[in-house]
């Protein structure tokens, strides 16, 4: 629920199933309402993983809030691999959640949305990683490099590894989890 330019999430103990109950009742800024949503579905490697991402346009820019349930537990990295979690959390510049190869799902989906050709960790379609408590994970976030309308049409996913933001062209994020297409609210 929207309230102002806050958002109120039920506690993990209160959701039942989907839809997630974190659809804005009001806009945030008056005359403002322009919204978008994606429903995250886990692919072969998370079936489990559900979730919701709210783009709510705001004064300057996008409140992005996020909420799934699902996620992998954390497992620390070793002998030189990457930790399961936290997990990378992007747009990715396809709107297709095809799952294709079932041991590398949604390709379809493909980069991170990049719309002014930016190094990684400085594109429009990275946020900040989700981190799995005890496989749920809710975050919201500002973000002034897009408006909701500009993301229509393009993919939410949720990747295996947490993102470094730093290695080219994808911030070795991993396989990806989970993918939803963002729709007009």
């Amino acid at each position: 629920m929207f309230i102002g330019n806050i958002w109120s999430l039920p506690f993990p103990a209160q959701i039942q199933q989907e839809p997630y109950p974190m659809q804005p009742t009001t806009p945030a800024y008056p005359g403002q309402g322009r919204a978008a949503v994606a429903h995250i579905t886990g692919g072969p490697l998370a079936r489990q993983l559900r979730g919701t991402v709210w783009f709510q346009e705001v004064q300057g820019g996008t409140e992005v809030c996020v909420e799934v349930t699902g996620l992998p537990r954390y497992q620390p990295g070793q002998e030189g691999k990457n930790p399961i979690g936290p997990h990378g959390f992007h747009i990715h510049e396809n709107g297709s959640c095809q799952v294709g190869n079932p041991q590398d799902p949604f390709q379809d989906a493909g980069e991170h949305w990049n719309p002014d050709q930016q190094p990684h960790g400085n594109h429009a379609g990275d946020f900040p990683v989700l981190f799995s408590n005890d496989g749920y994970a809710r975050m919201c976030f500002f973000n002034n490099r897009f408006r909701p309308q500009d993301v229509i049409g393009k993919a939410v996913i949720i990747h295996q590894y947490p993102d470094d933001y730093r290695t080219q062209p994808a911030g070795d994020a991993g396989k990806r989890l989970g993918c939803g297409v963002i729709q007009p609210a």
